[in-house]
C-alpha cells in the first residue's frame, strides 16, 4: 500500500459498477401506480444514491401513513426489486467496471464498497466480484446514509485507512455530497449537472484515469 497519497478506494455500487436504476425505476413505479402516488423517470432520478427509506419519504411527499403501512410498501418495493435482480449475472458489470477494480489491486490499493443498498452483498454475488474487495459498507451497515458521510466513514474503518487518504467513486450527486463530507477525493461518474461538485468527473467508469485520480491528494 502506498506509504501517502491514496491508499483506497470506496465504490459506489450502483451506476458505477452495474446500473439497477431501471430495476429501481420499475419496482418504485409499481409501487406509487398501486399507492396512486405521481411518479415518473425524473422523479427516478432523485433518488440515485438516497436510502429505500428516505426515497419512500421523497414518494410520498407529506402524504401521512402509519409506520406499519410505511414498512409494507418498502418491503413492496424491495420484494419487486429483488424478483428484477434474479437475472443478474458477471455480463452486467459496467464497461470499464471489472478493468478498474483489478487496476486498484495491482496498485496496492485497499478497495471497498460504500452503497446505500442493503442488496449489496446479493448484487455482488450475482455479479461474481464479492470476494474482490476488502470491505463492503451498506444500507446495514450504518443508521444514517447517504447525503451523510457515515456510511464512507464506515467503510474507512473497515479498510483501516484514514478518511483523507480514502477515494469515493460516485455516480450521484448525494454520494458526491457524502463523499465531501467525508473529507474523502470525490470522483463522480456521470453529467456535471449531477455529479460536477465532485473533484474529478468521468463520462463513464470506463472512462475514469486512475493516475489522475491518485494524483489528486498528492
Amino acid at each position: 500500500m502506498p506509504d501517502d497519497g491514496v491508499q483506497a478506494v470506496i465504490f459506489d455500487l450502483d451506476g458505477v459498477l452495474t446500473d439497477t436504476a431501471e430495476f429501481h425505476y420499475l419496482a418504485w413505479q409499481e409501487l406509487a401506480d398501486a399507492e396512486g402516488l405521481p411518479f415518473d423517470r425524473r422523479a427516478n432520478e432523485a433518488l440515485r444514491g438516497v436510502s429505500r427509506a428516505d426515497s419512500l419519504r421523497m414518494l410520498l411527499d407529506g402524504r401521512e401513513v402509519s409506520e406499519v403501512e410505511f414498512e409494507r410498501m418498502m418491503a413492496s418495493k424491495n420484494e419487486r426489486y429483488v424478483e428484477l435482480l434474479a437475472d443478474m449475472a458477471p455480463a452486467d458489470l459496467l464497461p470499464g467496471a471489472a478493468e478498474l477494480i483489478a487496476a486498484c489491486r495491482e496498485r496496492g490499493l485497499r478497495i471497498a464498497i460504500g452503497s446505500s443498498s442493503k442488496n449489496a452483498p446479493a448484487v455482488l454475488a450475482a455479479l461474481g466480484i464479492a470476494d474482490r474487495f476488502d470491505a463492503v459498507a451498506d444500507g446495514t451497515t450504518v443508521a444514517v446514509t447517504k447525503p451523510a458521510p457515515d456510511l464512507f466513514l464506515a467503510a474507512a474503518r473497515q479498510l483501516d485507512v484514514d478518511p483523507a487518504r480514502c477515494v469515493v467513486i460516485e455516480d450521484a450527486a448525494a454520494g458526491v455530497d457524502a463523499a465531501l463530507a467525508a473529507g474523502m477525493v470525490a470522483v463522480g461518474i456521470g453529467p456535471t449537472e449531477r455529479v460536477g461538485h465532485a473533484h474529478l468527473v468521468f463520462a463513464s467508469t470506463a472512462d475514469v484515469d486512475l493516475d489522475a485520480v491518485l494524483a489528486a491528494r498528492e
